[in-house]
């Protein structure tokens, strides 16, 4: 039997060891990303400081929540309302797209009854962006916060080369531990 060196025990440690930084590594910075909410934009969805997961790999559905650089480089997290090809247009506070009226259940809590009168303006895709259509690869995004939201309505559609990930994670604080939808 081979008597094992003092210098292989201790590669015999270290390898499992920097296997584990290498992954730890490229899953934080290509896989799943934390991000630190700021503003009130998506309350009560998101608060300000939330700690959320951004996944990088993902296939984008209506009401996701997105992460992605608007034109002047800063990071955004929103929630998609239109999918490329569809007309989309609020009437009485109610979401249609293709003239049929589609549900938005997350917005059925407290903190949007409890304002009352019409949370989402009226408007129609055309007046906001001259399009009657939400362009190829590109989403039509809204604030969940719609009276304090900087989105779609202001500066337009978002490509889809601008996105960086979806996320449905609140990990921090602990208290607000939830997934999210």
């Amino acid at each position: 039997m081979e008597k094992k060196t003092w210098k292989n025990q201790l590669w015999n440690w270290f390898k499992p060891f920097l296997l584990a930084v290498v992954l730890t590594a490229f899953f934080r910075n290509f896989v799943f990303l934390p991000m630190t909410i700021e503003g009130n934009s998506m309350m009560p969805t998101f608060q300000p400081n939330d700690q959320i997961i951004v996944k990088t790999i993902y296939h984008i559905n209506r009401f996701d929540l997105i992460v992605f650089r608007d034109a002047s480089n800063r990071i955004l997290v929103k929630r998609v309302i239109g999918l490329p090809n569809e007309t989309l247009r609020y009437e009485n506070d109610e979401l249609y797209i293709n003239d049929k009226l589609v549900q938005e259940p997350f917005l059925e809590n407290d903190f949007v009854k409890n304002v009352g009168g019409s949370w989402t303006s009226d408007f129609t895709l055309e007046e906001l962006t001259g399009k009657i259509v939400v362009p190829k690869d590109e989403y039509f995004v809204l604030g969940d916060n719609r009276r304090s939201s900087n989105d779609s309505r202001y500066f337009g559609c978002v490509p889809a080369s601008a996105i960086i990930g979806e996320t449905s994670m609140i990990y921090f604080p602990f208290q607000r531990l939830s997934i999210v939808q």
